[in-house]
């Protein structure tokens, strides 16, 4: 093992880092503009709040961010938030935003490829439930035809561009949320 002399230049300039390092520690990092509205977290969510969407919470509140691909959900007393990772529509022209409602809930849902799904991929057939299911283990309808809340058994879906409009969580995740979740909770798609 080599030794090096300790020199002066080596004690100075030890002595400068460790005098240095509390006025490194507590330096502000540069000011940049966080547009209101625009908050983020570590995970690149844009943090929501129920009021900026609804007048009262009512049974809940559940906001679907397609920008940051976050669902964030509120219960009835505003004392519990949760945020979930999501899957999005694929294109603007299957992305349907606006006011909506939980109106059904199911546990081991089946599923119906609509019109315009099966004129894109002939293929497509009605599946019932289990592992193939596009729809995954819970699917919570919205008063809109055809968009769901539901979970998915592809996990690589989550996080990206990947549906044909609804609004896909991780199987664990979608059992979770619809245990909370009453019908008749607002749904606000962003």
């Amino acid at each position: 093992m080599s030794t090096k002399p300790l020199t002066r230049r080596l004690m100075l300039g030890g002595l400068a880092t460790t005098l240095s390092a509390p006025a490194l520690l507590a330096a502000e990092p540069p000011a940049v503009p966080v547009p209101a509205g625009n908050r983020r977290n570590a995970s690149s969510f844009a943090m929501q709040d129920w009021r900026d969407h609804f007048d009262a919470l009512g049974k809940g509140a559940i906001v679907a961010d397609t920008t940051s691909r976050a669902l964030h959900y509120w219960n009835a007393e505003g004392t519990d938030y949760r945020i979930y990772p999501t899957s999005v529509p694929m294109t603007e022209e299957l992305t349907k935003r606006g006011y909506t409602e939980v109106v059904r809930k199911r546990v081991g849902p089946d599923w119906t490829p609509t019109q315009s799904m099966v004129e894109r991929n002939p293929e497509l057939k009605y599946m019932p439930p289990g592992p193939d299911n596009p729809l995954g283990t819970h699917a919570m309808y919205l008063s809109w035809p055809a968009y769901l809340i539901h979970g998915t058994h592809d996990t690589r879906k989550i996080g990206r561009r990947s549906s044909d409009g609804c609004i896909g969580l991780y199987n664990e995740k979608i059992e979770e949320l619809y245990a909370l979740v009453p019908i008749g909770t607002q749904v606000r798609i962003i």
